[in-house]
């Protein structure tokens, strides 16, 4: 099935791929509102899980209650902090050991997956410490 070019997907996707902060559907809704004023949440969050299920971008979960967007669809792992919930990609080789003993301890197969590292980012350590 062909999809149909819509302007504010693609104005969804170019914003998506200017950030690396992981927004929410919320920031996206507020960037892309400033070109397309009449555009509404509701259009925001079926074309972002249509880009998601079509794997142009990846929908990942934190914890946080609220689903985030990342332009990079290819598995990779994220650090995120507990203290101001903030996302970061992690430019890091593969673990494939990870991966095996997820495998063996779960009992089956696990495929481009996303692996989340959890603790206090360098901003909010800082802070602690002034």
């Amino acid at each position: 099935m062909a999809l149909k070019y819509s302007r504010q997907r693609e104005a969804i996707k170019d914003f998506l791929a200017t950030r690396k902060d992981h927004p929410t559907a919320d920031v996206v809704y507020m960037e892309v509102r400033k070109e397309f004023p009449n555009i509404s949440l509701g259009t925001v969050y079926r074309n972002l899980t249509l880009l998601a299920e079509l794997g142009e971008i990846s929908r990942i979960s934190v914890g946080d209650g609220v689903d985030h967007f990342d332009p990079n669809a290819k598995p990779h792992y994220h650090f995120i902090c507990r203290t101001c919930g903030r996302v970061i990609d992690l430019e890091m080789a593969d673990f494939p050991e990870l991966r095996e003993k997820a495998e063996e301890c779960f009992d089956g197969v696990i495929s481009g997956s996303f692996t989340y590292f959890y603790g206090t980012c360098g901003s909010c350590t800082r802070k602690t410490l002034s």
